[in-house]
C-alpha cells in the first residue's frame, strides 16, 4: 500500500471536490449579500469592515474551531453531527438525563442539515446563472429556466452515481480556486489598501459603528462559512490531514484574496455592486466564467446531495428514520449510494425554493439559519467530548466552548433577524425533519417495549420440545428480530399455523452501533442452545449496509452447516391503527403509521432472496400495542 504521506497532496486535491465545494462557491454571492443586507454603499470604511468580518470569520470558525479542534472529535475516523453525537453520548456514560439532552441536540442538528441541503443547490446554481445578466441584461429572463434545467439534470443523473466523473471533481475545483486566487490578486494589486482589512480592529469598529445593524450584516457574513460543517462531515473520506492541508495552503488564501479583490474592485468601481464577482473578470471572460462557476456549483451541490444521502442512511441505521431503499452506485466506493425517495423529495424542494425566491440575493435571507444552528449544536456536543473523552480541564473546555457558543449564537441570532424575509424556511424544514425523526424514534420505542412484553425465553421453549412434537422439517429457518432475548413472535406464529419446526432454527438480531464500522472479528456472536436452536447477534456500524446472506456465508464460526438454498427467512411487518387513546398524540400516531407503511421491507433492506422469505403481518392499535390480527405470506420473487 502507498504510504499515506506520499498520497497526502493527492488526497488534499480529492478533498477539494467533495469537502470545499460549498464554501468555495460562497464568493459568488457573499459580499453582495452583505452590502444589500443594509443597502450599504461600497465606501472604503464599509468595505474594510465587511472584509475584516469575513476574513476573521473564516479564520475563527473554519481555521480554528473546525480544522483545529472539532476535527479531533473523530468517531473511528468519521465525522459529522451524528458521529459527534455518538461520541458525546458515550462520553457521559449512563447519565440518563444528560444523555437524553445530547441525543436531542444531535437530532436537532441533523434535522437542520436538511434545510441547508435544500438551499445550497438553489443559491449556488442561481448565483452562477446570474452571471448571464452581467454579460447582457437581455438574458435575465433565461436565468431561472437555466437554473431549473441544471437542477433537474443534476437530480436525474443521481441514479447513475458519480463514480465515472467523481475523479474530475478535485481537478475542476483546483482550477476554480486558482481562478479565485488570480482574479482577486489582480485587483488587490490595483488597490492594495484593502489589505488593511486583515486588522480585526476594522471588524470591531464596523460592528460598533452600526450597532444593531451590524448584527444584520453578520447574518450575511456567515454565508462565507456555510460549508464549514462539510470539513468535519466528510473527514471519513479523506482524513483530517489532507483537509487541513487543502484549507490552509489553498482554500483560505484563495477565498481571502477573492473577497479582498472584490472589495478593491468596488472601491475603484462602485457601479460593479450589481455583481462584483463576475465583474472581477474582463467582459470577454464573463460567459466562460458562467460556465466554470456553473460547473463549480454543480460540484458543490453534488457534495451536499451526497451528504444528505449519507446522513439519512446514518439516521435510519441508528433508528431515527424508517428503512429506505438504498441503491449502491459504485462497486468500488461503498459510500456512493442513491436514495430514490429522498432524491425526488429534494429535487421538488429545491425547484420550489428557486421559484419562490427567484434570486440569490433573496435566497441569502433564507440561508444561514440552519447552518449556524448546526454549528452551535456541534460546539455544545464537542464540549462533552473534550471534557469527558479528551480529559480537558473544565476551564479549558468551558473557555473554548463558551467562546464559540457565543460566536455561533451571535451568528444564529443575526440570521433570526432575517426570519420573515426567508429565515423561516430552513427552520421549517429542520423542524419538519426533527418531528419525523423524533416521532419514528418514539414509535419504535413503544413497539419494542410493549408489543410483546412477555416473551417466552428460549429455555422455556426448549422444555416444550420433544422428539415427537413438533415435527422437525429439513432446512434452516432464520428468524429476524430486534429483541436480543426470548423467542421471536414470528417463530411462535409459524409454529401455530404450520405445526412444524425446522431442523435448524437461527434467531438473528441485527444491531447498529454508534460507531461507523465494526471489524470482521467483532461482527457476529453465536450461541448454541442445543436441539438445533441458535442465536446470532450481528453488529454493524452506522456507515455499513447489512447483507444477511453474505453474513451467513462468510461466518465460518457459525457452528452449524448452512446451505443457502434450503434456508427460509421469516420477517415481520406491522401495520398501525392510530387511536385517540393514551400513547402518542393522534397526529403523531398517524405520521408514524404512514412512515411504517412506506418503510422499505426487510427483504430488500437486508438483501434477502425474495422467493425464500416468509413475511408475517400484524395489525396493531398503537396506543395499547394490541395485536388485532396476524397473517403470514410467502414473498414472491
Amino acid at each position: 500500500m502507498t504510504d499515506r504521506k506520499e498520497t497526502l497532496p493527492l488526497l488534499a486535491m480529492a478533498a477539494l471536490g467533495v469537502v470545499f465545494g460549498d464554501i468555495g462557491t460562497s464568493p459568488l454571492y457573499t459580499l453582495s449579500a452583505c452590502l444589500s443586507a443594509m443597502s450599504l454603499q461600497p465606501s472604503a470604511n464599509n468595505l474594510l469592515g465587511i472584509l475584516s468580518l469575513i476574513f476573521w470569520t473564516l479564520v475563527l470558525v473554519v481555521g480554528v474551531k473546525y480544522a483545529w479542534v472539532v476535527m479531533r472529535a473523530d468517531n473511528h475516523g468519521e465525522g459529522g453531527i451524528m458521529a459527534v453525537t455518538a461520541l458525546a453520548s458515550r462520553a457521559v456514560g449512563h447519565s440518563g438525563r444528560v444523555r437524553w439532552w445530547i441525543l436531542s441536540i444531535g437530532l436537532l442538528g441533523a434535522a437542520l442539515f436538511y434545510g441547508d441541503g435544500v438551499i445550497t443547490p438553489a443559491i449556488s446554481v442561481l448565483s452562477a446563472m446570474e452571471g448571464m445578466e452581467v454579460a447582457s441584461p437581455a438574458w435575465k429572463p433565461l436565468v431561472i429556466p437555466l437554473a431549473l434545467g441544471v437542477i433537474i439534470g443534476l437530480f436525474l443523473v443521481q441514479r447513475r452515481g458519480t463514480a465515472a466523473i467523481g475523479h474530475l471533481f478535485g481537478p475542476s475545483m483546483l482550477v476554480w480556486f486558482l481562478l479565485l486566487f488570480g482574479s482577486g490578486l489582480t485587483w488587490i494589486v490595483a488597490d492594495p489598501q484593502v489589505l488593511l482589512a486583515l486588522n480585526p480592529w476594522f471588524a470591531l469598529h464596523f460592528i460598533g459603528m452600526h450597532g444593531l445593524g451590524g448584527l444584520v450584516i453578520l447574518g450575511a457574513v456567515v454565508l462565507a462559512v456555510t460549508g464549514a460543517e462539510a470539513l468535519y462531515a466528510d473527514m471519513g473520506h479523506f482524513g483530517a490531514r489532507p483537509i487541513r492541508m487543502a484549507w490552509y495552503f489553498l482554500v483560505l488564501p484563495a477565498l481571502t484574496l477573492n473577497y479582498f479583490g472584490q472589495g478593491a474592485l468596488l472601491e475603484l468601481h462602485p457601479a460593479a455592486i450589481q455583481n462584483p464577482f463576475f465583474k472581477l473578470f474582463p467582459a470577454w471572460a464573463t460567459l466562460p466564467m458562467v460556465v466554470v462557476s456553473g460547473i463549480a456549483t454543480v460540484i458543490a451541490s453534488q457534495a451536499v446531495i451526497s451528504g444528505a444521502y449519507s446522513a439519512t442512511r446514518q439516521a435510519f441505521l441508528l433508528g431515527y428514520l424508517p428503512r429506505l431503499t438504498i441503491i449502491h452506485t459504485s462497486a468500488a466506493e461503498r459510500g456512493q449510494i442513491y436514495l430514490p425517495g429522498l432524491n425526488w423529495l429534494l429535487m421538488v424542494a429545491v425547484i420550489a425554493v428557486i421559484l419562490w425566491f427567484k434570486s440569490s440575493d433573496a435566497l441569502s435571507f433564507a440561508y444561514g439559519t440552519a447552518v449556524t444552528g448546526t454549528m452551535m449544536f456541534t460546539t455544545v456536543l464537542v464540549f462533552f467530548v473534550a471534557r469527558h473523552s479528551w480529559k480537558w480541564p473544565l476551564w479549558k473546555a468551558g473557555l473554548f466552548s463558551g467562546f464559540f457558543i457565543l460566536l455561533d449564537g451571535i451568528f444564529f441570532g443575526a440570521n433570526l433577524m432575517k426570519f420573515l424575509e426567508g429565515g423561516w424556511f430552513p427552520l421549517a424544514v429542520g423542524l419538519a425533519a426533527f418531528t419525523v425523526m423524533s416521532t419514528w424514534r418514539r414509535g419504535r420505542e413503544i413497539l419494542a417495549r410493549k408489543l410483546y412484553p412477555e416473551a417466552i425465553s428460549v429455555e422455556d421453549f426448549l422444555h416444550g420440545i420433544s422428539p415427537a412434537a413438533p415435527i422437525r422439517v429439513p432446512g434452516t429457518a432464520v428468524y429476524l428480530t430486534v429483541r436480543e432475548r426470548g423467542i421471536p413472535h414470528t417463530l411462535l406464529h409459524n409454529l401455530k399455523h404450520n405445526k412444524v419446526l425446522h431442523e435448524r432454527v437461527v434467531i438473528l438480531t441485527i444491531k447498529f452501533e454508534e460507531e461507523p464500522r465494526i471489524s470482521a472479528e467483532e461482527r457476529v456472536a453465536v450461541r448454541d442452545y442445543g436441539q438445533g436452536i441458535y442465536r446470532l447477534t450481528a453488529r454493524y456500524g452506522f456507515m455499513e449496509q447489512p447483507d444477511i446472506p453474505e453474513l451467513l456465508e462468510s461466518g465460518g464460526n457459525l457452528g452449524f452447516p448452512w446451505n443457502p438454498m434450503d434456508t427460509t427467512y421469516f420477517v415481520s411487518r406491522q401495520r398501525v391503527i392510530p387511536t385517540t387513546k393514551a400513547g402518542m398524540a393522534l397526529w403523531r400516531e398517524r405520521l408514524f403509521a404512514i412512515m411504517l407503511r412506506i418503510s422499505a421491507n426487510a427483504t430488500d433492506f437486508f438483501h434477502l432472496p425474495a422467493n425464500q422469505v416468509m413475511e408475517l403481518g400484524d395489525v396493531i392499535e398503537l396506543s395499547h400495542m394490541v395485536v388485532l390480527t396476524a397473517s403470514w405470506r410467502k414473498s414472491s420473487g
